[in-house]
């Protein structure tokens, strides 16, 4: 496969712009990638395994990958209880750790990812504030407040006045740093898209590749969906976008999520509860999570079933699987249970990495966090 097509695969859903991507690897300079988080809890499949799959398939392909623990942001917009100190000390334990496992199960080699913190990007370097300003002069206030539903916020609402710094923080993160390639879920696609329309009317830091100052390229990849019954169904054609957007994994709603530490028996439970209806191959979550995870880890799904119900079968692709649970030909809780199954070994390395006195003491401190605030 080349290059291109590598980073181009599932879960990416979107490149900003195709073109750009192909000029920049035609290049042979050393590409340079970050994809930036919020300290906010535990770190669920949708987090984890979405960025690490791309992150590994970068890698393949010979770009520099880092991951930015974004503290400033995060305190900002008021996670873990707007505690800087707890903040930082999540994001260098607990959230590196979880990640670096993330990206181990699919396939990065973690020893070649660079953790930056915020703090330590901002501390004592006048030119990234320089660049934060020149991006906000460029950004119309109208813009900014459109934009702050990268961070989980709504629209129209009214929020305090560090909320709208967030998004020209954000953007000049990217620059700051030298960044080719911006990567981040679907629901950062607004800051990706202002870092692009910036990137040829900013005089510091721009980004510069054999002399000429060009755009960041900008990468999307797929939302998965959360366990939950959505709030109407059948979904309507022309609210699917909007529904799924909603939909997606939370870490809010437990239940509605597999965290990467979860044990054997969570994880069953979650996927018996799932939302998984017969015959639905458009929008069901279970399906979902099958393409994006469990045929990314693994070259096929067996579904044990009683011999008065078919027997076992086994599936070699994701096309065969939605082409017979289609049909109905899959009842589905044997998908569900073949699901879980494949989620519990999946997810072994990182249950056995967080059952290590060291690593177990970072979870054990966020969960109580998160109880108690």
């Amino acid at each position: 496969m080349d290059k291109f097509s590598l980073i181009a695969r599932a879960p990416v859903e979107e490149i900003f712009k195709p073109e750009d991507l192909k000029k920049l690897l035609a290049s042979k300079i050393q590409l340079k990638h970050y994809i930036g988080f919020e300290i906010s809890g535990l770190i669920h499949l949708g987090t984890g395994l979405m960025a690490g799959a791309v992150i590994a398939d970068l890698q393949k392909a010979g770009v520099q990958c880092s991951i930015f623990l974004a503290d400033w942001h995060s305190w900002i917009n008021n996670k873990l209880g707007g505690d800087m100190a707890t903040i930082q000390r999540v994001a260098v334990g607990y959230f590196k750790e979880g990640m670096k496992i993330s990206a181990k199960i699919m396939g990065a080699d973690t020893s070649k990812i660079k953790f930056v913190l915020g703090s330590q990007l901002y501390h004592n370097n006048d030119l990234y504030w320089q660049t934060m300003i020149d991006v906000a002069k460029h950004m119309s206030v109208g813009r900014a407040k459109r934009s702050i539903t990268i961070m989980g916020r709504k629209e129209g609402e009214d929020h305090d006045l560090a909320k709208y710094f967030y998004p020209p923080m954000q953007v000049a993160d990217i620059f700051a740093q030298g960044l080719h390639i911006a990567h981040a879920g679907m629901d950062q696609r607004k800051a990706h898209v202002v870092a692009r329309d910036v990137a040829l009317k900013i005089s510091t830091n721009p980004l510069i590749v054999k002399g000429k100052q060009i755009k960041p390229v900008t990468i999307q990849h797929h939302l998965v969906l959360g366990l939950q019954k959505p709030p109407m169904w059948p979904v309507p054609k022309d609210k699917l976008q909007e529904i799924w957007s909603t939909m997606k994994m939370s870490k809010s709603i437990p239940d509605s999520a597999v965290f990467i530490h979860d044990s054997e028996a969570d994880i069953r439970r979650k996927m018996e509860k799932a939302f998984c209806p017969a015959g639905e191959v458009g929008f069901n979550p279970v399906l979902d999570w099958t393409k994006h995870i469990v045929f990314r880890c693994r070259p096929k799904l067996v579904i044990k079933r009683p011999e008065k119900f078919g027997g076992n079968i086994t599936f070699n692709s994701y096309s065969d699987l939605t082409r017979a649970y289609g049909q109905n030909k899959i009842h589905p809780m044997d998908l569900k249970n073949a699901v879980a199954e494949a989620l519990v070994e999946i997810l072994k390395p990182a249950r056995d990495h967080f059952a290590k006195p060291k690593y177990n003491k970072m979870l054990t401190e966020l969960q109580r966090l998160r109880v108690t605030r």
